[in-house]
């Protein structure tokens, strides 16, 4: 209804000639997606998904009558077509596409994004692969760039050995630019490793809140050396926690900047837990620490898209086409999670990513097929007949007007 994958028509460069062009680049790249959404995260997958009847209708074209893409013609689309310079950077940039796209329908009044890394291991000769110490494995190390609501605004695979913060611009730069001209309100939250000064006056220049983690040094400790002592008296069974703000330059700093930190004695332990976040919020001290808290959120949405599409999965050998099976990752985690924002009635609105496939889109149905429709007949098991009518319902509303410019 919101035609996120029709968007791409005339987008995608397509180069090839002859019956490999039954399906449309469109086509194509809605079975690579709603494979993945419905939890068939390779393209072996093909052989089965492209004699689905739902799959065939999803792809549409000669795909409704006879079948949709098969494994080679999707190994040939992920890793041949999709890998040309123009065609990924057009990749990178569906998911911000995809997210305008749904901000139209749903305005926003403040935009919150979470900047965090994360691990996706390898178990062969990858490109790119390598150890990472942190994370004790041999990996890839992805970026990945988060809204409030969950959605992915931006990704990036890097190589296994690099730091948490590398090439950070590549994925941050664009969607700042993406929100520069709304009339709302910016936060962001990055962990210690995006504790950089050019992290903060890129921020600043964009007119960004932030609240970012900042490593611990001798000259911090000292600012706040007089809450380092436990309080007199019998420890308490709950935590003492108490706050401090002040303002601080780090030799490679362009001006002083307000830090905040959040002293923590716990019963039993020697030494307080001690962490410093900077920031340019105006907020008391616990409030911006329970800002900061929030970014937490992050973490879960990196396991959801790792638990419900699979996007570990980055089996190929070049390290193009796993940047492109990536990408194609995080469109169908978008996809699905656009769905309860958008579609879900409020007593279904808390499923989780793998609910929502188990029971809305991976399931069996028997088709009937008449000369001008087709009916899918399912069973309640799953959802009820009347939730299901009531979703579907909202989803028509979601049909753009003819007005507005696609």
């Amino acid at each position: 209804m919101l035609e996120l994958t029709a968007m791409t028509d005339g987008l995608l460069y397509d180069w090839r000639t002859g019956r490999n062009t039954r399906h449309t680049m469109v086509g194509l790249l809605r079975q690579s997606v709603f494979s993945r959404l419905a939890g068939y995260e390779d393209t072996n997958d093909a052989d089965r998904t492209s004699v689905d009847p739902a799959m065939r209708h999803i792809v549409g074209g000669r795909a409704k009558a006879k079948q949709a893409a098969s494994t080679s013609q999707m190994g040939l689309f992920e890793t041949e077509v999709l890998t040309q310079p123009e065609n990924l950077s057009v990749l990178m940039d569906l998911c911000g596409l995809w997210i305008d796209t749904v901000r139209h329908r749903k305005p926003i009044h403040e935009i919150i994004l979470d900047l965090d890394s994360s691990v996706s291991e390898t178990y062969g000769q990858q490109e790119g692969s390598a150890y990472n110490g942190h994370f004790g494995c041999t990996c890839y190390h992805p970026l990945f760039c988060f809204n409030q609501f969950g959605d992915l605004e931006r990704c990036l695979l890097r190589n296994g050995n690099v730091a948490s913060a590398d090439d950070w611009r590549s994925v941050l730069t664009g969607v700042l630019a993406r929100y520069r001209d709304l009339d709302i309100r910016r936060f962001f939250r990055g962990d210690a490793a995006f504790a950089r000064p050019q992290v903060y006056e890129d921020l600043e220049e964009e007119r960004y809140l932030y609240a970012i983690r900042l490593p611990a040094n001798a000259v911090l400790y000292r600012e706040i050396e007089p809450f380092l002592t436990r309080p007199v008296g019998r420890p308490p069974n709950k935590p003492v926690v108490r706050h401090h703000d002040f303002q601080y330059q780090a030799s490679t700093w362009n001006k002083p900047r307000r830090v905040v930190a959040k002293i923590e004695h716990h019963k039993g332990e020697l030494f307080p837990r001690v962490g410093f976040i900077v920031t340019n919020l105006r907020r008391k001290p616990w409030q911006v620490v329970k800002f900061y808290s929030g970014r937490g959120t992050a973490e879960q949405w990196i396991k959801e898209g790792k638990n419900a599409v699979k996007w570990t999965k980055l089996s190929c050998h070049d390290f193009e086409d796993n940047q492109v099976r990536l990408q194609l990752f995080a469109l169908a985690y978008n996809l699905g999670n656009f769905l309860p924002r958008l579609a879900l009635p409020r007593s279904v609105r808390h499923w989780s990513l793998t609910t929502l496939r188990e029971k809305l889109v991976k399931i069996g149905a028997k088709v009937v097929t008449h000369a001008r429709y087709v009916i899918f007949q399912m069973a309640e098991v799953a959802v009820p007949k009347r939730l299901f009518r009531v979703i579907l319902e909202r989803i028509r509303r979601l049909r753009l007007p003819e007005t507005v410019p696609r």
